[in-house]
């Protein structure tokens, strides 16, 4: 048998094991470039910013590393934050809690239990995320394991399947047998003879039937992988009726296969992810109590302004009084939506960066379920279960698996369209609409929720987006600007990275700018 080509060969491991374990190959075989490996936290000397101020615009996580990471060196650092909370977007709301949006305020109804909590930002950790991870690990905020693409979770389309929602497990199994087995049959009839050119094709063959779990002769006709009709019992039971196979055409007319059957096999996904014990805002709040009193909540910036040798940051503090606060150096954590509107002498490249970037109107709303109708009517035990319809996702939860009640992700919506309808809705008529399309993957949705609270992230005062989206364009041609520091202002979040919309990018252009900072503070010394 001859050697594999390179190309065959990753085709081979993309179809198998997908687009992670393509990626990878490639990269062990050094056809792409390999990421950099995390170098870990600045290190910056003891003291090396005695008599240096640093003033930090956002109480973010990006902010808050800055905040913590320059204390540490000893900056005399400010942190100025607009809300009356930290975590920006790494927000958990708890019984008790208020959301507040530019058109109203909802009242966080769920029981006061530490089980029962809604993130409404982010929600889960991919563990390559080190930065981040770190900070956990170093603060002390415990981990614990999240299931996020579950195989017994449902696909939901009014279009296929009689408008009926069909597990995961089904679908993917189904698919994969379908496709090896016609991909068997091609071999078999020698169509692919030139493109198996060198390869084993008895073995091949093999491969396929287990891959695809096919008959012995080289036909799908169902997989226990795919599910039971009629469950295998004890005793005198009977062994178990497997399904038929779904109808590709149903499947082909669903939107299950664009993108929704795969999103696990992401980069940035995984089965089962990681969150920490009791809610996202664990991860600000440690950081939070590290920075401590250096934070001023309610202090929402006016003016951003050069001096002589510095800047000038302009204010109203909680009171509504204006305040002015003079410094060398400025950490701009704002996101662009708000930054936009703020007065400043930015250069005209920033400038520029900051009107380019958009944001995605993201949006979520949560229930409080009086009996876990997922596990004990459905079997579900965390993931998320897909649909065609504007919510989009229902997110299950992973802690408390078979206690009483529980908190259930009803939505979440991320496509520009949608999430700007559902931020315009008022609150009721948001739930109502999640609850309506809820039940038509669990009928029992509306009766079995009681409190329901709504976010629409392009509606939150002081941050107006649940991301940053750049466009192709605006991301070769405006972002540069932003990457680098504008004299005495360096800028971080989610948005300053490539990674938007995680934390992890909000934490590593956090440390680029401490890292910045400390250069031109070192190089001044010298």
């Amino acid at each position: 048998m001859t050697t594999l080509t390179r190309r065959r060969l990753i085709q081979m491991v993309g179809a198998t094991g997908g687009a992670s374990a393509a990626y990878a190959t490639l990269s062990a075989m050094g056809m792409i470039a390999t990421p950099a490996a995390y170098a870990g936290a600045p290190d910056l000397p003891v003291g090396s910013g005695e008599g240096e101020s640093v003033a930090v615009l956002g109480a973010g996580v990006a902010g808050l590393v800055a905040a913590y990471e320059l204390g540490r060196a000893g900056y005399a650092v400010t942190v100025l934050e607009a809300a009356d909370f930290v975590g920006g977007r790494c927000r958990t709301y708890r019984g008790g809690d208020v959301v507040r949006e530019v058109g109203g305020t909802q009242d966080v109804a769920f029981d006061e239990d530490p089980g029962l909590y809604f993130n409404a930002g982010p929600a889960r950790l991919p563990y390559h995320h080190q930065a981040t991870l770190s900070y956990c690990h170093d603060l002390g905020v415990a981990l614990e394991p999240i299931v996020n693409d579950n195989r017994g979770a449902f696909f939901h389309d009014e279009a296929a399947f009689g408008g009926e929602p069909v597990r995961g497990r089904r679908l993917m199994n189904d698919t994969r047998g379908t496709v090896s087995e016609l991909l068997s049959k091609a071999i078999d009839k020698g169509a692919l003879d030139e493109e198996l050119s060198g390869i084993d094709k008895e073995r091949f063959l093999e491969f396929l039937s287990r891959f695809g779990d096919l008959q012995a002769d080289g036909t799908y006709a169902g997989s226990s992988r795919a599910g039971y009709r009629e469950p295998p019992g004890a005793n005198l039971a009977a062994a178990g009726a497997t399904m038929e196979p779904v109808d590709m055409n149903e499947l082909l007319a669903s939107d299950f296969w664009g993108y929704k059957m795969h999103f696990g096999e992401g980069f940035t996904q995984a089965a089962t992810m990681m969150q920490p014990v009791g809610g996202m805002d664990r991860i600000a709040a440690a950081l939070a109590e590290r920075v401590g009193e250096r934070i001023e909540l309610g202090a929402r910036v006016t003016e951003i302004r050069r001096t002589g040798g510095g800047a000038r940051v302009v204010y109203a503090d909680a009171s509504g009084a204006e305040q002015a606060l003079e410094v060398d150096h400025v950490v701009v954590t704002i996101p662009f939506s708000v930054l936009s509107g703020i007065a400043s002498d930015f250069s005209p490249e920033v400038v520029r960066a900051v009107e380019a970037c958009g944001y995605t109107p993201a949006g979520k709303a949560a229930f409080q379920a009086e009996r876990r109708f997922w596990e004990r009517d459905h079997q579900i035990y965390g993931g998320i279960s897909w649909t065609n319809a504007d919510i989009t996702q229902i997110w299950y939860p992973t802690a408390g698996f078979g206690t009483g009640k529980g908190v259930v992700v009803g939505a979440y919506i991320w496509s520009d369209e949608i999430g700007a309808r559902f931020g315009a809705m008022p609150f009721d008529e948001r739930l109502e609409m999640v609850r309506t399309q809820a039940s038509r993957i669990h009928p029992t949705f509306a009766e079995d929720t009681t409190a329901g609270v709504t976010i629409g992230w392009g509606q939150v005062p002081h941050i107006l987006g649940g991301w940053a989206d750049w466009s192709d364009e605006a991301r070769a041609d405006a972002y540069p600007a932003i990457a680098r520091a504008d004299g005495p202002f360096h800028f971080a979040g989610e948005h300053v990275s490539h990674l938007t919309g995680w934390q992890e990018g909000s934490v590593l252009s956090a440390q680029d700018a401490v890292r910045a900072i400390s250069e031109i503070t070192l190089s001044r010394s010298n």
